[in-house]
């Protein structure tokens, strides 16, 4: 009796002594994505990547080839559907002492999936008052409405803002909106409405040429998507970096089918010659490019395949210490 109680207690104590699985307590889905800012060097400058965020353009408004090869082409790199979300991207760049901002999203005028521009300057480590200058690619809603914040006044007040004469004398005036189509009407209305506080606070100043902006900065004429629409090549240390603005909507159409125009491009025959122009180049030079409209944070190089071409995006890195 007294042996089988001790077996018995001997067997308890053993078991007592085995490994417990442990107890985890669920573990909630976060539902938050990092914030959208990505960092790259170009020699001495420092080139923030910053993400507006994201719309769902129509398929059927890329023009000059059949929809079935649009959807080819889209299918080809696992894009489905008649709805292709396309990215609003922005570029800060720290430049010799001059933070400067190339392009300022949507704000709220394209819904609640865009206008995060302001909120991710933040994050990456600035704030929108130490932005010295403003550079736009166009005047299109998506890029010149962040140039105020929710109540209308200027986000970036102590910025200079550049753009092309020809595209500021377009989309400014009152009689070119007058003659175009109703529904296109608020595209100068919401120009007119950004342009507004920094004119009569004497910071809005529109260019002409290609002369340095600021050190190592300069526009590129890239007409053809709007009348004055301007790339911008930044060089230090002899690396470069070409902005896009425009140039390209539809990575996974325009690269391979370059001669593939947008019902946004004002001259749609001008855009696509200019498209090819700036593919050419950046793929002979091996320049970095980024584009406003191409996957964040939209950059990488262009590689030449004949008469198409192919993105060959940025490979996630550290920055490189000075």
């Amino acid at each position: 009796m007294i042996r089988r109680s001790l077996s018995a207690l001997a067997f308890a104590v053993s078991a007592s002594l085995l490994p417990v699985a442990p107890v985890f307590a669920e573990a909630p889905a976060v539902k938050t994505q990092v914030p959208g800012y990505y960092r790259l060097n170009i020699g001495d400058y420092e080139v923030t990547a910053l993400y507006d965020g994201y719309v769902d353009l129509d398929a059927k408004i890329l023009l000059n080839a059949s929809q079935a090869e649009i959807q080819r082409l889209l299918a080809r790199l696992f894009i489905a559907g008649e709805k292709v979300q396309t990215a609003v991207n922005t570029y800060l760049i720290n430049a010799g002492g001059k933070l400067i901002l190339v392009d300022t999203g949507t704000a709220k005028a394209f819904g609640p999936t865009l206008g995060y521009v302001a909120e991710h300057i933040r994050a990456a480590g600035y704030t929108p008052e130490q932005v010295d200058l403003v550079l736009l690619t166009h005047l299109h809603a998506d890029h010149v409405a962040g140039l105020l914040d929710a109540d209308g006044k200027p986000l970036f007040p102590n910025a200079e803002v550049r753009v092309a004469q020809t595209e500021s004398d377009f989309w400014l005036s009152e009689a070119n909106s007058a003659k175009a189509p109703k529904d296109f009407q608020a595209f100068f209305a919401i120009a007119r409405q950004a342009a507004a506080p920094y004119q009569a606070a004497g910071k809005w100043k529109p260019f002409s040429g290609d002369a340095e902006l600021a050190p190592g900065i300069k526009p590129v004429s890239a007409i053809g998507h709007t009348p004055g629409h301007s790339a911008y090549l930044v060089e230090s240390k002899g690396q470069r970096l070409l902005i896009l603005g425009d140039a390209v909507h539809s990575y996974a159409v325009q690269f391979a089918r370059p001669d593939v125009a947008i019902e946004f491009d004002s001259d749609k025959k001008q855009a696509v010659a200019t498209r090819k122009k700036l593919f050419a180049w950046a793929a002979k030079e091996k320049l970095a490019v980024a584009g406003m409209h191409l996957p964040f944070p939209g950059l990488g190089h262009i590689r030449a395949d004949g008469k198409a071409f192919g993105w060959v995006p940025v490979e996630y890195s550290p920055l490189r210490s000075k």
